[in-house]
């Protein structure tokens, strides 16, 4: 197994439903190897010149630098927002026994 950059993708959704529905989409097609659903969480936010307050879940998926953009992009097809938070952060360390599950359950098999 080789050292591949890991990233962590963090989106957010109105409901639990969306959330979990995107991440299971995503583990479907193996662009990541888990997700986290953490919430509600009060966003604060400017939108279209004014200040809005939304309740929202917070979801936290692992997967490589190599699949990241897939990840973004399938997140932004399937995301019901105008404008959804996608946001792509690199980890720069960690266990590494973790970090090469996280590269083993994103490659696609044969």
């Amino acid at each position: 197994m080789t050292d591949a950059e890991i990233v962590q993708v963090q989106f957010t959704a109105d409901s639990p439903e969306i959330a979990d529905s995107i991440v299971r989409h995503l583990l479907d097609g193996r662009l990541i190897a888990c997700g986290q659903r953490i919430g509600p969480v009060v966003s604060r936010y400017w939108w279209k010149g004014t200040q809005e307050t939304s309740e929202e879940w917070l979801v936290i998926v692992k997967t490589t630098a190599t699949l990241a953009s897939a990840v973004s992009d399938s997140i932004g097809a399937l995301h019901p927002y105008e404008t959804p938070e996608i946001l792509i952060v690199p980890v720069v360390g960690g266990n590494a026994a973790y970090r090469e599950w996280i590269e083993a359950e994103t490659m696609i098999p044969g």
